[in-house]
């Protein structure tokens, strides 16, 4: 299990992944299901449509911190 994480704009989702690990160079890497999850968690961001990225990751808001 491994964790992603995806900024845009104001929000930043925590998206978690399956990492595939094989005897080949390419190792590890995604499935195919997980790249497209991260595809549409980032557009979803992007529209501004939280509840469906909600329903794919946990959806953080960043809150500038005064020094």
């Amino acid at each position: 299990m491994s964790k992603e994480f995806i900024h845009v704009g104001s929000y930043v989702a925590e998206v978690e992944l399956d990492l595939i690990y094989t005897d080949d160079e390419w190792s590890p890497y995604i499935s195919v299901e997980d790249a497209r999850r991260l595809d549409e968690v980032r557009q979803a961001l992007a529209s501004g449509d939280l509840e469906r990225a909600t329903k794919l990751a946990k959806v953080y808001r960043l809150v500038p911190v005064a020094a």
